[in-house]
This record gives structure tokens, C-alpha cells and sequence, in this order.
């Protein structure tokens, strides 16, 4: 797989995480759910990466730029690090998909290191409402979001939405250090022929990154990045 291959608004979220995470150098680090190791190979630029993908199609397309390790496998492999093992943790886009959610995190509190980082993007329910009723005009699902119901993923399935709070009733270990809004304009630019333009792409990028920080615009961002630090 080539980064040419990637979707636009894919390629932009990720760009959105790095900038955010570019304090990261010299460190050792897991991407637990890491697809197509897009991530996980820009951090290995300077870092030690653990991936671990259960996706056999996503595995085979992965991206090796830069060396990392790549395990095939789930939450189970977890316990097969030592407690304290890394200095951060990447867990991106995972999360809504899966019913272990406890375990994973209490797993990700045992193997990360005193004050060590651990990185979660996950859906905003407010931005998927919003989607459904200004992208989509879906209004029954957009009343279904706004009654707790869960969403439908087409490549992942059901999309289990949680609060940010939430992670914190998982494990005590973990504080949360910042949360940061993701994409709260992009998708809503449906001139498809504009998104591919490659200065439309950076004004875009400034912009998403400037209000990231900012409670409106966090509010109805489409995805939140939620960073935690490790007690």
C-alpha cells in the first residue's frame, strides 16, 4: 500500500494525530488496532514500535517504510508484555469496536509506564448526529444517536459509542491530560473536487489544528483525541 492510497480525510486525520503527538521521539511505543501501520511506521522513524493488528487483509497491505514490530493478534496478546513496558500507547479507532473495552484498558494501565502517554481517538457522538443530519439527512438515525443507540460502521460494524469520561471508570490508574477535537469542518466541505486540491488540504489542516483546543469546536468535532498520562 502507497500513502497515495489513502483517503484524503483518512490521510488528514492521521496528520492531525502526528502534529499532536510530535513530542514523541526515543520512545517505545504499541499501536494496539493499527491497520494498515500507517502510524506505526511514522513513529518508527525515531521510535521502537509494537503494532498488533487481528486483520489478516489490512496486515498484508501494510505499510513498511520504516521497521517496526508487527504482530497479528487482539486484546490477548496484551499479557504477553511485561507490566511497564511501554512509554506510550496508541489506540486509535478501536475502542467503538469491541466489547472488551475494560480489559483493554486495564490491560494498557498494567504495560504503560509511570506517567507514560496513552493516545485514544474515538467518535464524538454530538459530530455524528450532526453528519447524519447535515451530510446525510438521516433523521431517524440522527434520533437513534440522540436516545443512546449504538451506530453502524460499513467496514467495522456497530459503532459502540462511549464518553471520554468513560475510560476512566475502566482503570483508575489513568488521568486525562487533554482532550482535543478532530475534524470538525472537513467533511462538512462536500465540493468533493476542492478536497483533493493540496492547498485547500493545508488551509484546511491549520485551521482544524487552531480550533482543536477550542470547547465549541471540540463539542461537534466528528472525532475526539483523548490523551491520558499514567498516575
Amino acid at each position: 500500500m502507497d500513502i497515495k492510497d489513502v483517503a484524503t480525510w483518512e490521510l488528514l486525520q492521521k496528520k492531525m494525530t502526528w502534529e499532536q503527538l510530535k513530542c514523541i521521539h526515543n520512545k517505545r511505543i504499541l499501536d494496539f488496532g493499527s491497520g494498515h501501520g500507517i502510524t506505526a511506521s511514522h513513529f518508527a522513524v525515531d521510535n521502537e514500535v509494537v503494532a498488533i493488528e487481528p486483520n489478516e487483509k489490512m496486515l498484508c497491505d501494510r505499510f513498511t517504510e520504516n521497521d517496526y514490530t508487527q504482530i497479528k493478534g487482539d486484546v490477548k496478546e496484551l499479557k504477553n508484555f511485561k507490566d511497564e513496558s511501554f512509554d506510550v500507547i496508541l489506540c486509535h479507532n478501536v475502542l467503538e469496536y469491541t466489547h472488551e473495552r475494560k480489559e483493554i484498558i486495564t490491560e494498557f494501565s498494567r504495560i504503560l509506564k509511570k506517567n507514560g502517554y496513552l493516545s485514544i481517538l474515538k467518535h464524538n457522538r454530538a459530530g455524528r448526529v450532526m453528519q447524519m443530519m447535515v451530510l446525510l439527512n438521516n433523521f431517524e438515525h440522527a434520533n437513534e444517536l440522540l436516545e443512546g443507540k449504538s451506530g453502524h460502521a460499513q467496514q467495522f460494524g456497530t459503532i459502540n459509542y462511549y464518553e471520554d469520561s468513560d475510560i476512566l471508570e475502566w482503570s483508575d490508574k489513568l488521568r486525562i491530560e487533554k482532550i482535543l477535537g478532530m475534524k470538525a469542518f472537513w467533511d462538512l466541505q462536500q465540493n468533493q473536487e476542492i478536497q483533493k486540491d493540496k492547498t485547500w488540504q493545508e488551509q484546511m489542516l491549520k485551521i482544524e489544528l487552531k480550533v482543536s483546543e477550542l470547547e465549541a469546536y471540540k463539542a461537534i468535532a466528528f472525532f475526539h483525541h483523548v490523551i491520558l498520562r499514567k498516575n
